[in-house]
């Protein structure tokens, strides 16, 4: 132990003379400055925001460069690499999804960048491969986002985002000839291809000035039927007096199978309002079933004369309320599953029955309900984690795929009769389950509020105080955190070292229902900060670690969480990484789809209350300049990044570097070809992670 303690001082002296003699990219500041209700906010940095400049380019070149030669001199990033790569050369396995007899399913082999599409005749019979996204793109930045096949089987519409983009294009294959077709359609954003007849409806934006940064505004559904060109779809929805909506159709059969149904989904980015048309009528139009946008309406499909519909509408905790085909109207349902104790996370119709997953302190747990809405029975899980099924309605072939922290997603399949499951794959990675030990504890945060949080290390590891501890949160947008196996989230190469790797539940996520949720946003934001900070004092209280010893991270939501609570309580970190964060709260909504985050940030020309609020956690904006030690930083983001866009990340960076915070290293890097985080091929998956995870081990003084 002492040869430890000696060892990681001297990695932590390293770091520190290194850090010393950093000279960080000249950032230019100008004189821009805000009005805030009477109140002058500098923005020396604005000039960032144009990732377009030839001037950012040359910035964004040079901190790429100060940030390599950093990671370039970690003895053991080579190590880290290797264990990576070793951890993510596993086959994995989607669950199989039935269209027309056949079962189709995702596979990777374990080093392609990204997952090929295979089908098969019968579940033992011999895989084809479909659609293979590997050869879309030489570097693999082309990822398939959503694949929707034709009512009779014989069309493949694929939605593809190039270089991480939210941006997608569809692109149509007949699955006879296996060629594909002259139709494609661009600009589609937030959207599937929901087919009906022999075309398809999708949604999408008038094409934007500029496709990085552009403000997006007016999202219609398009129909477009095969062999046209994309100038003649038409608009079956949008709303020109409310820019700021998102506009979705899907389109659901009856029994007999005749995509009888449409469902319309309209939302400001909270919840939204659900309209149905049923196109037997002798007059089809939308008949509205809710538009009460302070709760979410999701269908769940048609069945015995009924619509079925997952809601919160008067359930924090969620239900599943029924409509009558006879009787449709706004608030013209019935409880068919109450709100129950815990929260409702997923509903689906398998087989003439229900498949609903409760989360129970963040863990799923699936239960089978009959027709009627009578619970049958609960479906047993190997331990606490995560579940997402494949069914169909009149199908009684069930798929489930299975995942814990050290449990890589497996697969079942499930009887609906007997309540059996038989497992159909299971991964070999390079690491024994067996060894680890996740355990789930519960901690007080800053008011008292319980919070849930996992832990997860080796067998044997001992609390003395001085562990080193990777701890990630997120903590917003009603997102659960539920266990699951991540050979880039999970830092194995940290606990092969007797380190803990801690993911806490913070509220503002949906782990238990719209009051948690609720709880972490607006003015009630701090909540979720003091969430984080609760669960590094209890691991150091409860004789896990130390001051300096606890690396936080998070991404999105969760890099603005990393910001503020570095800025909070620098003396508790020894590492910060926050990734791809929304790190400028006075004007996150100016850019793309920012103004989305609205109702659970507020806005800052909301009030004058609102904008003191958000001035007072924005990471930007709350940076010590006065001497204050901060722990090792390294931001990371994309330059395709068109959610939360580039110059949040590198205008939070400048700021860094220029504060007086210490002489720890205040990095950023940027990755090229790449985007919020979807989508991205394995090989630079490996390549930020290898960076991430070394920056972190050599931070905190772990011999690797």
């Amino acid at each position: 132990m002492k040869k430890l303690i000696i060892m990681s001082a001297i990695l932590a002296g390293a770091a520190a003379m290194q850090a010393r003699s950093i000279v960080y990219p000249q950032a230019r500041q100008v004189d821009t400055v805000d009005n805030y209700f009477g109140i002058h906010v500098p923005d020396p940095y604005r000039w960032l925001e144009d990732d377009n400049s030839a001037e950012t380019a040359q910035w964004v070149e040079a901190e790429n460069k100060l940030t390599q030669d950093y990671l370039k001199r970690i003895p053991f990033r080579d190590k880290v690499r290797k264990r990576l790569t070793q951890l993510a050369n596993y086959e994995k396995m989607g669950a199989p999804f039935k269209v027309k007899g056949k079962y189709y399913f995702y596979r990777n082999d374990g080093l392609q960048n990204q997952s090929v599409l295979y089908v098969k005749d019968a579940l033992d019979g011999e895989a084809r491969v479909v659609l293979d996204p590997n050869t879309l793109s030489a570097d693999g930045t082309v990822a398939l986002q959503s694949i929707d096949f034709s009512g009779d089987g014989r069309y493949l519409a694929y939605v593809i985002t190039r270089n991480g983009s939210d941006w997608n294009e569809i692109f149509v294959k007949d699955l006879e000839t296996g060629q594909l077709l002259p139709d494609h359609i661009e600009w589609a954003k937030f959207t599937g291809a929901e087919w009906l007849g022999n075309g398809f409806f999708y949604s999408a934006y008038d094409k934007p000035e500029d496709a990085r940064s552009s403000k997006n505004e007016f999202h219609k559904v398009y129909y477009h039927r095969l062999g046209t060109p994309q100038s003649d779809d038409y608009v079956e929805l949008e709303n020109r007096a409310e820019p700021l909506m998102f506009h979705q159709v899907s389109v659901v059969d009856d029994v007999k199978g005749d995509e009888r149904f449409l469902f319309a989904w309209v939302s400001d980015g909270d919840g939204n309002a659900l309209y149905v048309k049923d196109r037997t009528d002798i007059n089809p139009h939308y008949i509205c079933l809710a538009d009460d946008m302070h709760y979410q309406h999701n269908p769940i499909g048609v069945q015995d004369g009924k619509i079925y519909v997952m809601t919160n509408d008067g359930a924090p905790r969620w239900k599943v309320v029924a409509y009558d085909l006879n009787n449709l109207g706004k608030g013209r349902c019935a409880d068919f599953v109450a709100e129950r104790e815990w929260v409702l996370s997923d509903a689906r119709m398998a087989g003439g029955q229900f498949i609903l997953s409760y989360d129970r302190d963040a863990s799923t747990h699936p239960y089978v309900y009959d027709a009627a809405g009578r619970e049958v029975r609960e479906i047993s899980l190997p331990t606490f984690g995560s579940v997402g099924f494949s069914c169909r309605k009149n199908d009684p072939e069930v798929f489930y795929s299975f995942t814990s922290y050290t449990f890589p997603t497996s697969i079942y399949k499930y009887d609906l009769a007997t309540g059996q499951s038989q497992q159909l794959f299971a991964p070999k990675v390079a690491l024994t389950p067996s060894d680890y030990v996740t355990e789930q504890v519960f901690y007080p945060s800053k008011d008292g509020t319980r919070v849930p949080m996992f832990l997860i290390y080796k067998k044997g590891m001992k609390r003395d105080g001085k562990r080193p501890v990777f701890l990630y949160g997120y903590g917003g947008f009603n997102i659960s955190m539920n266990p699951a196996f991540s050979y880039t989230r999970t830092p194995f190469a940290l606990l092969d070292k007797g380190g803990i790797a801690a993911f806490t539940c913070l509220r503002g996520g949906g782990e238990y229902g719209e009051e948690w949720h609720r709880a972490g946003t607006k003015m009630q934001k701090q909540n979720v900060f003091d969430d984080f900070i609760a669960a590094a004092e209890w691991l150091i209280a409860e004789g896990y670690s130390a001051p300096r010893k606890i690396a936080c991270n998070g991404g999105s939501n969760g890099g603005l969480l990393v910001g503020a609570v570095v800025n909070q309580r620098p003396d508790l970190w020894g590492a910060a990484v926050p990734q791809v964060g929304v790190m400028d709260m006075l004007r996150y909504h100016q850019f793309t789809i920012g103004w989305n985050w609205a109702p659970d940030y507020g806005r800052s020309d909301d009030s004058k209350e609102m904008f003191e609020y958000l001035r007072g956690y924005s990471p930007l904006h709350t940076i010590k300049n006065d001497g204050t030690v901060y722990p090792p930083i390294l931001v990371t983001t994309s330059d395709h990044d068109d959610r939360v866009v580039p110059a949040h990340s590198f205008k939070y960076a400048a700021a860094l570097q220029a504060a007086n915070t210490g002489d720890a290293p205040k990095l950023i890097r940027i990755d090229t070809n790449a985007g919020h985080g979807h989508g991205k091929p394995v090989s630079k998956i490996i390549d930020e992670y290898t960076d991430v995870q070394s920056f972190i081990l050599y931070s905190l003084g772990v011999k690797f």
